[in-house]
């Protein structure tokens, strides 16, 4: 997206950045300034930062115009901001997590996704808000404050969480990217409200040295971002072997940019059944089965089949593990009668304290049965395609915190330990619903691949918000 005068807008993609700043057509400097005014101008009204790196990032930004002259770039993404989960330690600045429950300590070290970002030149504009140790999938956070949605400037409506600031920033034009970390939804809920593209990666694809965990059989790390072509432009430079997990060790990751554009044509796609969309809202589903049909005239073989269970009935052992595991990690915070965690958040992960060594081997049992299960179900599909919510950002002053209907097609890719690649098919009331493309483990090129075709076809996905022009 540029202007009249060829200057990218602030909706443009980090694609469109690159290619300007090859071009002569801007500086990385221009990009952070400007940056750093939309923050300004926008920032007190949609609360997605919890800090803003001004200085260190215009010094980067700098040295990145420095490397350009010289005809040394460090690759597309030099010299391009992004915003970081406040999950993810970054050096000299305290981890909050969305919780006052942490101390206010500097991080000693910086997170594998963070370095691998700053790496490929890209500059960290700040921190943004998550849901209070990532637990939640509305975006909710009454400790430090909940982001607005920019989808609906007259009613406060849920981001969805829990990377929840990631997704409002870059919807509102403040980055054109943003680290999210997804254990049941949490990149692909925000990317779905907001309507951006969010990227749930194969656990082993990229490192989660530096993440606060939540649940570490579900924890993943993705991209938020304005396009597929940037989704896969980031994965490029995250996935790789991180020291501090394990799960990267022996990992040969796909090259998500080299079959990128080759479309659909001759792919087998799988729907659920309609007893399966059961929950899915009248708007949600009309723009999902249209961009199933716009895939099918591009191509692709589509194949409508009932799933093996019925997409909910797979979130009673995610929720389980989850509250199992989290309770191992958190436990010290939430136990205590004058815990400061919100009382929400602390009876998610106190639950996890009833599930015993017996019970969690029941749970891993029932994840391996429901895995070779829908595995059966793809056989001779390349993805499934599902809504990513089953509803439209709701707001924010009817949520209903102990329920979580966000989750209902989301949670099951992180339990069968699958990819997902949320993208957004169009607006009912000026609000986004998004396509979910499901893809076997580390075939997380099968998803963008698939994604991409959908976005050429349409000449773009992401549609900015009203009212977040200039600055």
């Amino acid at each position: 997206m540029t202007d009249a005068a060829g200057t990218p807008s602030p909706f443009a993609t980090a694609a469109e950045l690159s290619a300007a700043l090859r071009q002569g057509g801007t500086t990385s400097a221009a990009i952070i300034r400007r940056a750093l005014d939309r923050a300004a101008a926008h920032e007190p009204a949609l609360h997605a930062f919890v800090e803003i790196f001004a200085d260190t990032a215009l010094a980067a930004a700098e040295a990145a115009d420095h490397r350009r002259a010289r005809g040394v770039p460090l690759g597309p993404l030099d010299g391009i901001p992004f915003a970081v989960k406040d999950l993810f330690h970054i050096e000299g600045h305290p981890t909050a997590a969305g919780s006052k429950a942490l101390p206010a300590t500097p991080a000693v070290t910086t997170a594998n996704a963070v370095r691998r970002l700053c790496a490929a030149g890209m500059i960290p504009l700040g921190k943004v808000h998550t849901v209070e140790f990532a637990f939640g999938g509305w975006g909710t956070n009454p400790v430090l404050g909940t982001p607005l949605n920019p989808r609906d400037r007259a009613v406060p409506r849920a981001p969805g969480g829990s990377s929840s600031g990631s997704g409002v920033a870059v919807a509102a034009g403040l980055v054109p990217a943003a680290l999210g970390a997804d254990t049941g939804g949490s990149v692909r809920n925000p990317a779905a409200m907001c309507g951006v593209v969010g990227l749930k990666t194969s656990v082993g694809l990229i490192g989660r040295g530096g993440l606060l965990p939540l649940a570490t059989s579900f924890d993943s790390v993705g991209p938020l971002t304005r396009s597929v072509e940037d989704a896969a432009l980031l994965l490029s430079a995250l996935q790789g072997r991180d020291p501090d997990d394990p799960a990267t060790f022996g990992v040969a990751g796909p090259d998500p940019l080299r079959r990128l554009g080759d479309g659909v044509a001759g792919l087998h796609l799988r729907v659920p059944s309609e007893r399966d969309l059961g929950p899915v809202e009248t708007d949600v589903l009309r723009l999902f089965r249209a961009a199933v049909e716009q895939l099918a005239t591009l191509g692709a073989e589509v194949e409508e089949r009932p799933m093996p269970r019925r997409p909910e009935e797979y979130m009673a052992t995610t929720g389980d593990m989850m509250a199992a595991e989290s309770w191992h990690h958190l436990r010290e915070h939430v136990e205590p009668e004058t815990s400061v965690v919100h009382p929400a958040v602390r009876a998610r992960i106190l639950r996890g304290r009833t599930i015993d060594g017996a019970r969690y081997q029941e749970l891993l049992v029932a994840r391996r049965a429901a895995q070779i299960e829908l595995h059966r179900y793809l056989d001779g599909a390349d993805a499934l395609l599902t809504p990513t919510a089953p509803i439209l950002a709701p707001p924010l002053d009817g949520i209903d915190e102990t329920k979580t209907p966000l989750g209902t097609f989301t949670r099951m890719v992180n339990l069968m330990d699958m990819a997902a690649l949320s993208v957004p098919v169009g607006l009912a009331g000026g609000l986004p619903a998004s396509l979910q493309i499901v893809a076997r483990r580390f075939d997380d090129a099968m998803a963008l691949r698939i994604g991409r075709a959908l976005e050429v076809a349409r000449g773009g996905l992401f549609e900015p918000p009203a009212g977040f022009g200039e600055p």
